[in-house]
């Protein structure tokens, strides 16, 4: 068991974090994909059958992170504000593809479903900053291909990114947090058995509401992502877990 006042902590993000920043979720009542086939914008075979309607999807969602109304929230600052002043390693893994831990302050980051503000080249597989639309008559600055790129963002049926640093992250931290995530989409929804199991660690869910796996928390807090980030992040500088 590793000492609670300096052990390495894994936290998990999912929308839930980022929606009091104006950012639509995915799974809720209003959300993203109950506006949109999932089908149709977030695999490879709906962008072989339609990019351009895969591009239209992503351009107005990368537009729409470019407003002045989206900022940071208490949430993500607080979050950035455990790994300056923590003992211990903390390394921040998010399924979000907004930019919002990076604009609150957050370094030690994995975006482990993709970035919104890059984009992929499947010609040359450059990955590239990227904040304006795509088309299919965009070109690779690389490789100068047309036709080839796409949003670097992970689609159903893909593998997340960097797997390997985030299981081995699991397996040697004390804490494992979990913030506005829902729990049924794999293989992030069991990263909380792996910390359990390979770490021993102690667990612990915010979120607005109980996940699908909330039974699996040793300690759980409910409650707009703005109130109990920080509140936690207070306590496990003061107390440890």
């Amino acid at each position: 068991m590793q000492d609670r006042r300096s052990g390495n902590i894994v936290i998990l993000t999912g929308a839930g974090i980022s929606k009091e920043s104006g950012i639509d979720t995915f799974r809720d009542a209003d959300g993203l994909w109950n506006k949109v086939n999932i089908e149709d914008v977030a695999t490879p075979e709906g962008f072989a059958r339609n990019p351009a309607m895969v591009h239209d999807f992503y351009n107005e969602r990368r537009r729409g992170l470019l407003g002045d109304n989206i900022r940071p929230n208490a949430a993500h600052a607080a979050l950035a504000r455990l790994e300056a002043e923590w003992p211990g390693e903390v390394l921040l893994v998010t399924q979000n593809i907004d930019n919002l831990h990076e604009a609150g302050g957050s370094k030690n980051l994995i975006h482990m479903h993709g970035e919104m503000f890059k984009a992929r080249c499947e010609d040359c597989h450059a990955v590239h900053d990227w904040r304006e639309d795509l088309s299919l008559q965009t070109h690779c600055p690389a490789c100068e291909a047309p036709g080839g790129m796409r949003p670097h963002v992970v689609w159903f049926g893909e593998m997340p990114f960097d797997m390997d640093r985030i299981y081995a992250a699991l397996s040697q931290c004390g804490l494992f947090l979990s913030i506005g995530t829902s729990g049924n989409v794999y293989p992030a929804a069991g990263f909380v058995q792996e910390a359990i199991f390979s770490a021993r660690a102690h667990t612990v869910e915010l979120n607005l509401e109980p996940s699908e796996g909330a039974t699996l928390f040793a300690e759980t807090d409910y409650g707009p992502a703005t109130e109990i980030v920080p509140r936690y992040v207070d306590k496990l500088l003061a107390e440890g877990w």
